[in-house]
């Protein structure tokens, strides 16, 4: 039926200390989207492996 009874569950999280989190700040996403097309567009690369379908495509 059961693995260890209902009484204990959720010992361990409640034992352990609160601890807050850090505040996370992502980057901007003009600037990632500018990366993305100087990435594609400009320089030519593209994503996977150079025998991948859109590598293929790219290079036509």
């Amino acid at each position: 039926m059961g693995h260890g009874s209902l009484q204990k569950a959720g010992k361990v999280r409640k034992q352990t200390p609160k601890v807050e989190g850090k505040e996370r700040h992502s980057p901007i996403p003009r600037r990632g989207l500018r990366n993305k097309y100087v990435k594609r567009v400009i320089l030519g690369r593209y994503a996977g492996q150079a025998q991948s379908m859109g590598a293929k495509r790219r290079s036509r």
